[in-house]
């Protein structure tokens, strides 16, 4: 698994400062949260396929990432299809209703749009560039940053440790063939050694953290600075100017509906 950026380096908005970067998508996605309309997530999501190119994301990158989201999207619609309990408005098929649908297009988009950012700032930002981001411009405790970017780069070797676990019971003959019970007492098992051994070595890095200092309180330096300048500003203060037109855009075309309303 590589946790490498996917976007081209070169990029306007690719090079902004990770914090930046996150901070633009929490303020972007705030309108996304706030209402329930189906009009809000639409524009945001017109905005943000729009600056894809900015960042240097390919469409074809964004769509090989994104594809568990279609996965959540088809389960949401389905279930608010079948089971939605409010079934105003004109019957458009069976006993799908114009409100139903409009409810469960909002959330569909919804699902899309909330998602979109996070995926392209973990596509365009190093992990070590954003850990080193959080502790110097954040002030974030290094032993959080630090501990949190270790176990990012830690997250491959499940994977792998799953397969060796699989391989090795194989070996030993251990295997459920086509019993679904066996499976899931199979699965289960697997999982529970799985868990054991990372314990074990988040504990061994914990005690590999406290032995180089991560918790002494002194001041620590840095191999990379990581500078927040005006055009990180400005990126931070474009995010919330567009948040703010797609709040106003949802209220003056009388589509915004507050999600406490």
């Amino acid at each position: 698994m590589n946790l490498a950026p996917v976007a081209c380096a070169g990029a306007p908005l690719a090079r902004r400062n990770p914090v930046a970067k996150l901070g633009a998508a929490l303020l972007f996605s705030l309108p996304l949260i706030a209402t329930l309309d189906p009009l809000t997530p639409a524009l945001a999501l017109v905005i943000e396929l729009a600056v894809l190119p900015l960042f240097g994301v390919r469409y074809r990158v964004l769509a090989r990432r994104a594809w568990p989201l279609a996965l959540g999207a088809a389960g949401i619609l389905v279930t608010m299809t079948l089971f939605a309990a409010d079934r105003e408005g004109t019957v458009l098929f069976w006993n799908v209703t114009t409100g139903v649908a409009a409810a469960a297009l909002g959330l569909v988009l919804r699902v899309f749009a909330v998602a979109l950012p996070g995926i392209i700032v973990f596509a365009t930002t190093d992990p070590t560039d954003l850990a080193d981001a959080l502790v110097q411009n954040v002030r974030a405790p290094a032993r959080f940053a630090i501990g949190a970017l270790a176990a990012f780069r830690l997250v491959p070797l499940l994977t792998a440790e799953w397969q060796t676990l699989t391989l090795a019971r194989r070996a030993r003959g251990i295997d459920a063939g086509h019993n679904p019970w066996a499976r899931l007492r199979l699965f289960a098992s697997t999982a529970f050694a799985l868990l054991v051994g990372a314990l074990r070595r988040g504990g061994r890095l914990a005690t590999a953290m406290d032995a180089r200092g991560f918790d002494s309180g002194a001041v620590r330096t840095y191999a990379r600075r990581q500078h927040f300048g005006p055009a990180d500003a400005a990126l931070v203060a474009a995010a919330a100017l567009a948040s703010a037109a797609i709040l106003a855009v949802a209220v003056v075309t009388g589509f915004f509906h507050p999600v406490l309303g």
